[in-house]
């Protein structure tokens, strides 16, 4: 027998209309494998079974046909079935009775290529299942054939398409049709070396699409693509047709107007803004606002650039400025903007705080915080430092901000409470007692592996919890309040304690007060500096260390720079002191300054409190 396994879940039709040959028919197609059998009566039943297969006749195995089926054209279905050139055939085997007149097969000329056999009636099974597998195969060969030789023709036909594309997707962008970057930049430079010579105007204005990305997020990128697509429509509408158009990353666009001043750069871009704030974009029945921030930057004829990615890049910057400043705005770029200076800044610092965090030159450095009751220090306050190239200090406030605003911050801070924590256990057992306060950014409780990193630190170097403090800022616990007093909830169940610092300095000092969870509050040093000849200022230190006091929490004094400012907090109640007067940040921990710190504050005498502050900063 013939094995024809791989079609026999193709759909047999078996047009007979006399039910015991058409039983007959079905059990032996059964018996062979054949699984999916129809049955049709009339010619019309053929019809009504292949017709819900128009565009997929190849799941049509063939059609086992009585010559004698009623409302059946026997020759008009074979014509139409069974002798097509295309890969789309019907084989039909024909049960060829007596009785019946002789049916008008194809002509010679299409014998070569239709799939028509016939056979007597009554039929034999093996004859049947022979001529059914065999009409098959030659099927199947034939629609393999069709496949290969179509995509032949279409290899060759598209060919030249397929060059002439790749030519315009080297030079386009595929989604809108652009210039691409590279392209824009070449075009760019030609365009400013003429307008160089023949002291031409232009502007460039760098286009980024606001939020693009919680579009991708929500809907996915193929409505993203949609939204790009119509933004590119919309501007095209609103600039002159001979501009330089071209989208340069996901959802940035650059846009180079020939002839424009900057006024008239700013009108246009303003006109843009406004547009895309009015359109409204509608995906199914969810209706999306857009809007863009556009950074302006101008050609210069009194020192021209001399490069496109330059002019690109002050673009950007420009357009970073209008993101930053609440998006949807249009920013003119201006080398002396104070903004413009601290981005240079920051690009300067980026790479040396990287390799600092990368080399471990960052150190650590300790300032006492002493107890104003007897002069006692109470613990030290953690100040970071970095090395520089020649080995020299650099100061916090050199790169601390730029850390906060290039995202470096937190790795920061991990950095000094390992080695904060390191740093107290590789203490010998006779300074146990030394505690120390660390202060911490306002984004490090936004990130759980603080918790992680202080637990783990702690449970390696058996470090007593007590002996860490944390400072976090007012502003800085404003900041997600929930999320942070939830952070400082669980560090604080390990053992540590807390600090609010620079308290006083915000509007709500009083009411966080209340609120968050902290052991000591750090008066802010704009209360203390003018303690001596400020009697507001008095006032309001001794209001905070009252309902301190009555809340349980101690209070700290910053900036005690001279003895008769620590002696007046001293009077009025606040408990611990840190500043100048009892020593500037070092790297050796002050330990032995406790005695002449005592009689200092113990000193009714002002000319001996100087003098033993002078001898005490100079030890």
């Amino acid at each position: 027998m013939i094995n024809c396994d791989p079609l026999k879940e193709k759909i047999i039709i078996v047009a007979e209309h006399d039910s015991v040959s058409a039983q007959q028919i079905n059990l032996t197609l059964s018996e062979n494998g054949f699984s999916d059998i129809r049955h049709a009566i009339s010619g019309e039943q053929i019809y009504e079974i292949l017709r819900p297969f128009h565009e997929q006749p190849e799941k049509i195995g063939l059609i086992v046909l009585n010559d004698n089926l009623p409302d059946c054209k026997l020759a008009e279905m074979s014509h139409s079935l069974s002798c097509t050139t295309d890969c789309f055939v019907i084989p039909i085997v024909i049960l060829k009775s007596d009785q019946t007149p002789s049916v008008i097969l194809p002509t010679s000329s299409e014998l070569g290529y239709s799939l028509i056999y016939q056979i007597p009636s009554p039929f034999s099974p093996d004859l049947l299942i022979l001529a059914v597998c065999c009409l098959m195969r030659l099927k199947q060969e034939r629609f393999l054939r069709h496949q290969q030789e179509e995509q032949l023709i279409n290899e060759l036909a598209s060919k030249s398409v397929i060059e002439a594309k790749l030519k315009f997707l080297a030079t386009h962008d595929e989604l809108t049709g652009l210039v691409n970057r590279n392209n824009f930049e070449r075009q760019l430079r030609l365009i400013m070396n003429l307008s160089n010579k023949l002291k031409k105007e232009g502007a460039l204005l760098f286009i980024d699409v606001d939020r693009f990305s919680l579009i991708n997020e929500l809907e996915g990128f193929d409505v993203g693509d949609r939204l790009l697509v119509e933004l590119t429509i919309l501007i095209r509408k609103l600039v002159p047709a001979t501009s330089l158009f071209a989208r340069i990353g996901a959802d940035e666009f650059c846009l180079f107007l020939e002839n424009k001043t900057r006024k008239q750069a700013q009108v246009i871009a303003e006109t843009i803004r406004t547009t895309v704030e009015n359109f409204r974009f509608f995906t199914g029945e969810i209706c999306y606002s857009a809007s863009v921030s556009i950074g302006i930057t101008s050609l210069d004829n009194a020192s021209p650039s001399q490069h496109p990615g330059e002019m690109i890049l002050h673009g950007r910057q420009a357009c970073n400025f209008a993101k930053i400043n609440g998006r949807d705005k249009v920013r003119m770029y201006n080398q002396n903007d104070v903004a413009v200076k601290e981005h240079r800044r920051d690009i300067y610092w980026v790479p040396i705080i990287r390799k600092a965090l990368r080399e471990n030159n960052l150190f650590l450095m300790f300032q006492p915080v002493v107890q104003l009751s007897n002069g006692d220090i109470s613990h030290y306050e953690v100040l970071v430092r970095m090395r520089g190239e020649d080995g020299q200090t650099i100061t916090p406030d050199q790169f601390i901000p730029v850390a906060e605003r290039m995202g470096l911050i937190h790795a920061i801070d991990l950095w000094v409470v390992e080695n904060a924590i390191d740093f107290l256990a590789a203490l010998p057992s006779y300074m146990s007692r030394i505690s120390l306060a660390i202060n911490l950014s306002g984004t490090a409780f936004q990130y759980p592996d603080l918790l992680q990193t202080i637990r783990e630190k702690l449970e390696l170097t058996w470090v007593d919890a007590g002996r860490l403090t944390f400072e976090i800022t007012e502003t800085a616990a404003v900041d997600n309040f929930e999320r942070t007093r939830d952070m400082i909830n669980k560090i604080r169940d390990l053992g540590c304690k807390f600090a609010l610092d620079d308290f006083g300095a915000g509007f709500c000092s009083f009411n966080y007060l209340k609120t968050f969870p902290v052991d000591f509050v750090k008066i802010d040093g704009q209360f203390i500096r003018n303690l001596d000849n400020n009697e507001t200022d008095r006032i309001l230190v001794k209001s905070m260390v009252e309902i301190a006091g009555k809340l349980g929490k101690k209070t700290i004094a910053e900036f005690v720079e001279t003895p008769n400012i620590a002696l007046r907090l001293k009077e009025i109640g606040v408990n611990l002191g840190q500043g100048y007067a009892f020593g500037r940040p070092e790297r050796n921990l002050l330990e032995g300054h406790q005695v002449s710190l005592a009689i200092m504050l113990n000193s009714a005498r002002p000319d001996v409190a100087d003098n033993l502050l002078q001898e005490n900063n100079t030890l």
